[in-house]
């Protein structure tokens, strides 16, 4: 049947299958990663929801495959037509074995609880990233040879995987902090380096000082400018004192003849 498509409808099945091939493998490590994921509860319900819309999107990129005249062919699943009699049984029970096989090793990451659920994480963030890609590509595929139910179907799934991306990406940090957590005494925390410690203790007070000369250039202008003003009234009125009452007392009748 897949030979009868047109080459308009082999390419979209062939993008369909790639990434319905990645649905099917990422099932496994979801619900892998769900029972690893132990008291946060909040992360295991989301890979749990995130594992349902990836079987409803490998059942729906199966119907789709199917309408177009293909068949859904997972590529890390290989069926008995790509190879036939015993070596196609067992090509396909290899392939069983490698998807399965790919949760269990999640568990052995890392050093610590913590560090293990950051690495899932952010394996998953790759994966979720890959998906995109995939999806971009078969809407853009559909929107050019003018398919829009695969277009459409593409658009809903990519925004699937969008929001459990920006999900990821913002327990990461998250994760990461637990890792240090779990994993570096508190007593080096602060320390940026193995003499970061030292250096920190050194700038406080350096900077203590540095805002204590601050403050006491911002005050000493101020006081400056105060006394100067209340110093120039008294300098004029002791310069008045000074001068004798009949040199003023001549200065006036000079003064009112020259205006004269």
């Amino acid at each position: 049947m897949a030979d009868d498509l047109s080459q308009r409808d082999a390419k979209l099945v062939q993008y369909l299958n790639e990434a319905y091939g990645k649905e099917k493998q990422l099932e496994t490590a979801l619900q892998a990663d769900a029972k690893m994921a132990g008291g946060r509860a909040t992360y295991r319900k989301r890979l749990q929801d995130h594992l349902k819309e990836t079987k409803a999107q490998a059942r729906a990129l199966e119907r789709r495959i199917k309408q177009l005249g293909g068949k859904a062919e997972a590529a890390n699943l290989p069926g008995p037509d790509v190879v036939s009699g015993a070596a196609g049984k067992a090509a396909v029970a290899a392939g069983k074995a490698a998807a399965a096989a790919k949760a269990p090793v999640h568990a052995l990451r890392g050093t610590g609880e913590a560090e293990t659920l950051l690495k899932n994480a952010k394996t998953q963030l790759m994966h979720e990233t890959e998906e995109i890609g995939n999806y971009l590509a078969i809407e853009s595929l559909a929107e050019a040879l003018r398919d829009r139910d695969t277009a459409k179907l593409a658009r809903e799934f990519r925004r699937q995987e969008e929001r459990m991306a920006a999900f990821l990406s913002k327990l990461i940090p998250t994760l990461t902090k637990a890792v240090v957590t779990e994993e570096v005494p508190a007593s080096q925390r602060r320390a940026a380096s193995s003499n970061g410690s030292t250096r920190t203790r050194a700038a406080k007070p350096a900077k203590a000082r540095a805002k204590s000369s601050a403050k006491s250039r911002a005050k000493k202008p101020a006081k400056s400018r105060a006394t100067t003003r209340t110093a120039k009234p008294a300098k004029r009125a002791a310069t008045r004192a000074a001068k004798p009452a009949k040199s003023r007392a001549k200065a006036r009748p000079a003064k009112r003849a020259a205006s004269r």
